[in-house]
């Protein structure tokens, strides 16, 4: 493993946001759902494509909190330009499982 400095990690800015809408992205080649995440007021709300079907559905998606890498250059995926990346990890099977806060914290903090 390669070490990064401190101002490289700065660099990552990985944001609290909470899903407000989850629905299907037929068009994606991976089965995967449109997110609208809401970042606060200084971030406000970005859509995101997300490969997360195997563990969670549209409606228990909504109200939960995500962490998301906010300065990616926005990414057309199929139809829709996604402009934040949710986070997660595989499980053992390789299906992606959700970076999330244990605590309820407020939209837009930072991840330090």
């Amino acid at each position: 493993m390669s070490t990064i400095q401190f101002d490289d990690f700065l660099k990552v800015e990985l944001r609290v946001g909470r899903i407000l809408s989850a629905e299907p992205l037929p068009q994606a080649r991976n089965p995967a759902y449109i997110l609208h995440v809401d970042f606060g007021p200084e971030y406000g709300v970005r859509k995101s494509s997300a490969q997360i079907t195997a563990h969670y559905s549209p409606d228990n998606l909504v109200g939960r909190l995500v962490v998301a890498v906010l300065n990616f250059p926005p990414k057309q995926i199929g139809p829709i330009m996604s402009e934040c990346l949710v986070t997660g990890f595989h499980d053992a099977n390789g299906a992606v499982a959700l970076c999330v806060p244990d605590l309820d914290v407020p939209l837009g903090t930072r991840l330090l």
